[in-house]
């Protein structure tokens, strides 16, 4: 009886999953839906301190005449201290988002998409795991990381993360490639560790869902079996957003470990927050824990 409740408790994260990405799925046509007008947006600033969001639909000498979801605004030349074209998809509920500064990564799993070049971030999940990342080119980042395990005296984990970005369909179909490769270090240390991996992700930076394969590798050659990986963002507001990522592990003993995690990002500044519960599973047990994380840009933009 323990047994067949725990292999049900496995299953529950992909049904979890599953209906994080109808909702992730609802977003992205909404999305595009938005990115299908073709009408250009602007942002009107006046000198009372008023922001008006809408297209110009007639000018004259003196006046702006905007058409706004409130309705039609007839604005005065002399009040304007500022006029600014705002791309439509950018514009919800009346208010316009900035771009995803975190879009290329669920809480750890990569997506499809890249890095800009010069874009570049520091990365610290659970106190314990640190890496980073750069933009080179469009298309190429490249990445590294850490495990200071010396402070419980056992060798440190360290990897360098390389990455190439392919835009299928801007904006829509993006194909990532890339790996990380390993070793360890300090006393005891030289045992090398890795994984290549493929990423398909389906939407925009801020509405998508992602498939992946990886092959894992460690001194005796690589594991059989590749592991599976789902994730998913969904914007919520102009400073936070839903994730989901799910992982499906087979090692050469033949055990399959699943760790689904769910929450949330909220950005501070220029800085982002990851929270939510992480749940682990094999074919014996499953268990929860919190998960937290913390984000922090290296580049001026």
């Amino acid at each position: 009886m323990h047994k067949d409740k725990a292999s049900n408790d496995f299953h529950n994260p992909m049904k979890k999953l599953l209906i994080f990405y109808l909702i992730i799925l609802l977003g992205i046509s909404n999305s595009f839906a938005q990115d299908q007008s073709d009408s250009t947006q602007v942002k009107i600033e006046t000198l009372d301190g008023n922001v008006y969001h809408g297209t110009i639909t007639e000018q004259t000498n003196d006046f702006i005449i905007l058409a706004t979801k409130a309705g039609i605004i007839k604005i005065q030349k002399t009040t304007i201290t500022r006029t600014q074209e705002i791309d439509p998809k950018k514009i919800r509920r009346d208010k316009v988002w900035g771009p995803n500064p975190q879009s290329t990564r669920y809480f750890w799993a990569p997506n499809g998409y890249g890095l800009k070049p010069g874009e570049a971030y520091a990365q610290n999940l659970m106190l314990f795991y640190n890496q980073f990342a750069v933009g080179i080119t469009e298309n190429i980042s490249i990445g590294g990381g850490f495990i200071p395990a010396f402070l419980v005296f056992s060798p440190t984990p360290v990897w360098i993360s390389p990455k190439v970005s392919i835009p299928l369909v801007e904006d829509k179909f993006n194909l990532g490639i890339g790996g990380f490769f390993g070793t360890t270090l300090g006393h005891g240390g030289g045992e090398d560790f890795g994984l290549v991996y493929g990423t398909f992700t389906y939407g925009t930076r801020d509405y998508n869902i992602t498939a992946g394969l990886g092959w894992g590798y460690m001194e005796d050659g690589f594991i059989d079996g590749p592991a599976f990986n789902m994730g998913g963002m969904a914007r919520l507001g102009k400073k936070l957003y839903l994730l989901g990522e799910l992982h499906i592990i087979n090692d050469n003993t033949d055990t399959t470990s699943s760790l689904f995690a769910f929450g949330g990002r909220s950005m501070i500044k220029r800085n982002s927050v990851d929270y939510g519960i992480l749940i682990v599973g094999d074919e014996g047990s499953t268990y929860a824990l919190p998960w937290l994380g913390m984000t922090v840009p290296l580049s001026k933009k």
